[in-house]
């Protein structure tokens, strides 16, 4: 019996992509990832899990991850919720991995509506295996089953070292990219006064965050 993982990397950052992340495994193998030390990404080290992103491609049956610009958040934001983007996500992976039972990491604050949607939205493309799968979907999934810790360290790993390009590519340092982060607020600030409330297509436009930095900007002109 094979089974995955999947979680998300860059849900919240104002800055850079969102990676979804998927693993799959044979499940008399799991507890492989186990031994390795798989834990919630969160509460490793950058340098562990970069160790364990290898480690994990290495033994797991298969991986993917899926890679969401900042401007198609910001195209599906104008016809859907962040809970409906996600639900297409995860399916997205699911898509690619095709296991028995899949562990997901709820994005939505009724981890047993976000399995309805995602079975919902995986029966468009995969009707027949939509209907034999077993979603298991939870809140902080990524600290309970390993093969979603697998996933979210695989996602985390690949959505740093895309922030890392674009910090080469553009010859800036913004942060980490998170609302919460004043580097990341003061790069925007800063871009925002530069070029006349614009922002970069590395920026989510639809963010909150960039309201309110433009609002702020128009207040400042006014005085």
């Amino acid at each position: 019996m094979m089974i995955a993982g999947i979680d998300e990397a860059g849900k919240g950052p104002v800055i850079g992509p969102m990676c979804i992340g998927g693993v799959i495994i044979e499940e008399s193998r799991a507890h492989v990832l186990k031994v390795l030390g798989v834990a919630d990404s969160k509460k490793l080290t950058p340098k562990k899990r970069e160790q364990l992103s290898s480690q994990i491609k290495k033994h797991a049956a298969g991986f993917f991850i899926l890679e969401v610009s900042p401007s198609q958040i910001d195209e599906l934001r104008k016809i859907m919720t962040m809970n409906e983007i996600m639900v297409v996500c995860f399916s997205k992976v699911l898509e690619q991995l095709k296991p028995d039972i899949v562990y997901v990491d709820a994005a939505d604050v009724n981890a047993e509506r976000f399995a309805v949607n995602l079975r919902r939205q995986y029966a468009k493309t995969s009707p027949d295996h939509a209907k034999e799968i077993e979603i298991v979907s939870m809140h902080q999934a990524d600290a309970i089953y390993p093969t979603v810790s697998a996933a979210s360290i695989i996602a985390k790993v690949h959505r740093d070292e895309l922030i890392e390009e674009l910090k080469k590519e553009w010859g800036l340092d913004f942060g980490s990219g998170y609302p919460s982060d004043p580097k990341t607020k003061e790069f925007l600030l800063n871009w925002g006064k530069e070029h006349s409330g614009e922002f970069p297509g590395i920026v989510r436009q639809s963010w909150q965050t960039v309201e309110n930095i433009r609002e702020e900007l128009k207040k400042t002109e006014l005085k």
